[in-house]
């Protein structure tokens, strides 16, 4: 049973660092206010978007420059999963596809992100009220089309990523 004691994390070629996961492309740390408020920010313009039914850009808008950070689960789960799924909400059954084939591989795999960010909806331990569900049926078609248009690389890309949403 020697082989038990082998760390195997030793012998990663990219171990995890935690600092990598948490702070801008510069290496600057995210501000957990910062973020908060560059949510708060982009959630005006997406609802101002979505009174110009222009959803295209509403969702564009709500996808981009996902909150990622230690501290910052104010910003990204409370605020700005809540403006995503009022995007999906928003848009007709019709639409999805051919605005999802308009989105770049990347823009694709956040919304996957917020996709199961959504599913994953369900009550904490130290929390004394379950969180507002998200629509799963809406999060279901939008699942479907998007695994149609993206394959399944993207969401091998979604659960191997570290950093969420």
């Amino acid at each position: 049973m020697s082989f038990r004691s082998i760390d195997v994390d030793a012998l990663d070629d990219e171990p995890l660092v935690q600092e990598e996961l948490f702070c801008y492309s510069d290496g600057t740390e995210i501000d957990p206010q910062e973020a908060l408020n560059n949510v708060q920010t982009k959630g005006i313009e997406v609802r101002n978007l979505l009174t110009k039914n222009n959803s295209e850009d509403a969702l564009i808008t709500a996808i981009s420059d996902p909150p990622y950070g230690l501290n910052t689960t104010d910003a990204k789960v409370e605020l700005n999963a809540k403006i995503v799924m009022d995007v999906l909400n928003s848009i007709k059954a019709t639409d999805i596809l051919s605005l999802i084939k308009r989105l770049s591989i990347e823009q694709q795999d956040v919304l996957m992100k917020y996709i199961y960010c959504g599913m994953a909806r369900v009550k904490k331990p130290k929390e004394k009220e379950p969180p507002e569900p998200f629509n799963s049926a809406v999060l279901l078609n939008w699942h479907e089309k998007l695994t149609e248009i993206a394959g399944v690389g993207c969401i091998v890309r979604v659960i191997t990523d570290r950093k969420t949403v």
